[in-house]
């Protein structure tokens, strides 16, 4: 009997039959990773398994498997070789970095993320709103990815670095466009190519890479020269130090500048442009929004002392991270050889965490793909009738998104005070979809026509 369990044990996963030598590339070569996931989850069940040429990989489905590769077994896993693609951008920041160097570098970040710190930029986000809301013109139609892409660039500016970037905004923006349309080729690039061997890049993308830099060492050269105590990020940064007093070079701090800048604005403007999708398709849930607004706010806008008396408009931005997560899959490479539920992997399997495929569970949630934003009235993952890791929209374990609560307090805000003055339709005959880059943007944008309270 253990001889037989012992075998079962060894056994790889069960998974999708790939072709010689490519193995499933050629299944995720046009792009369709959700797809492909949803299929393999669908036929294969919690634990699939499969080839990108002659690279192991595996997907893990239930909460449970996610939070062993996550938590339990945390110290066996490294960032999947993808991540790789990020670094001629983001340097060794902490999406990036990895073992000694990444626990420095988190545990002295760390505070600058407490909520006395983060509270302090509602009034930015505020701010930037209302800049937003004074340029909308009743009846007017305007891509709303677009809009909220520019109202947290906007707000990542001014909470990084206070007026600063002011006079760069245009060519800030122009540049994090260019990197971040360059990522997944990047990615893919990063599986099929050894660590060694640098990563194929565009002269454009070389170009816009140096354009950030130029800007942000720019204003690092400047606030030390200046030696002015500052309330943003930058300045925070700026007097940090280590436990032997050492203060962090302007490296260190290009780093986790560039890596807030990046991944901060655009995973909070995605998931809005999705929830602006969303409540325009579910007009019931859109009124239920607006009379909690009327209800608690007035006319008055929102500030950050009134983000716990509405609880329906943060019960929006959870159920749209739940549908349409913007940081939609995780990926970890195991160091040495691990298990998962019956099955023993080798060592430099990469495994796939999928958000998109974990929260769509009917064994979770009942009816999955329909929004629902009234399934999170009594928090069900906070109460412990689902499993922890039914929910993961930043994350888990260690490594979980350092910016957690900034991004659920910014997309809260700005529904609030974009949804107090108007309503929003979807322009008739668009096709809206989401596209699976290293994150999940809406891929042909999302129409809207804008109509005032």
């Amino acid at each position: 009997m253990a001889q037989a369990a012992s075998q079962i044990l060894q056994t790889l996963p069960p998974g999708p039959k790939g072709r010689f030598l490519a193995g499933n590339a050629f299944d995720l070569g046009g792009g369709d990773w959700l797809g492909f996931f949803t299929r393999s989850a669908r036929d294969y069940g919690d634990v699939v398994f499969f080839k990108f040429f002659n690279l192991s990989m595996c997907l893990v489905v239930h909460p449970d498997d996610i939070e062993q590769v996550l938590v339990r077994s945390a110290s066996n896993f490294v960032k999947s070789r993808d991540y790789r693609a990020l670094k001629p951008v983001l340097g060794e920041g902490l999406l990036t970095s990895e073992g000694a160097a990444w626990q420095r570098q988190r545990k002295l970040v760390q505070p600058s993320f407490r909520h006395e710190n983060i509270t302090a930029y509602a009034e930015i986000m505020a701010d930037s709103a209302r800049q937003l809301l004074a340029a909308w013109r009743d009846g007017e139609t305007l891509d709303v990815h677009e809009e909220m892409m520019r109202v947290t660039l906007d707000i990542a500016s001014k909470s990084l670095f206070g007026a600063d970037v002011s006079r760069d905004a245009g060519r800030v923006a122009a540049a994090l466009h260019e990197v971040t349309n360059q990522f997944m080729n990047l990615a893919n690039w990063a599986f099929l190519l050894p660590e060694f061997f640098p990563l194929p890049s565009t002269p454009r993308f070389r170009h816009a890479t140096k354009e950030l830099d130029a800007v942000i060492y720019r204003i690092i050269r400047e606030r030390r020269a200046a030696k002015r105590r500052s309330k943003d990020l930058l300045g925070i940064l700026l007097e940090l130090r280590d436990e032997e007093g050492r203060e962090m070079t302007d490296e260190q701090i290009r780093d986790e500048i560039m890596t807030l800048f990046v991944a901060g604005h655009e995973t909070t403007a995605i998931a809005l442009s999705w929830a602006w999708y969303l409540l325009a398709e579910h007009p019931e849930a859109e009124a239920k929004l607006y009379d909690e607004l009327c209800d608690v706010l007035g006319a008055r806008v929102p500030q950050f002392s009134d983000l716990g008396r509405l609880p329906y408009t943060e019960m929006v931005v959870k159920e749209t991270m739940r549908l349409f997560p913007p940081a939609w899959g995780i990926g970890r490479q195991a160091l040495k050889e691990f298990e998962i539920g019956k099955y023993r992997l080798p060592a430099g399997t990469t495994v796939f965490m999928a958000q998109w495929i974990t929260h769509r569970d009917a064994r979770f949630y009942p009816e999955p793909e329909r929004f629902c934003p009234d399934r999170w009235e009594d928090d069900p993952i906070r109460n412990g009738r689902l499993p922890r890791f039914a929910y993961f929209p930043f994350g888990g374990g260690p490594r979980v998104c350092i910016g957690a609560g900034f991004a659920m307090m910014e997309a809260t805000l700005l529904l609030a005070t974009i949804a107090q003055r108007f309503r929003l339709s979807l322009v008739t005959g668009q096709s809206v979809e989401p596209a699976p880059q290293v994150t999940l943007r809406p891929k042909h944008g999302i129409k809207v026509t804008l109509h005032k309270r």
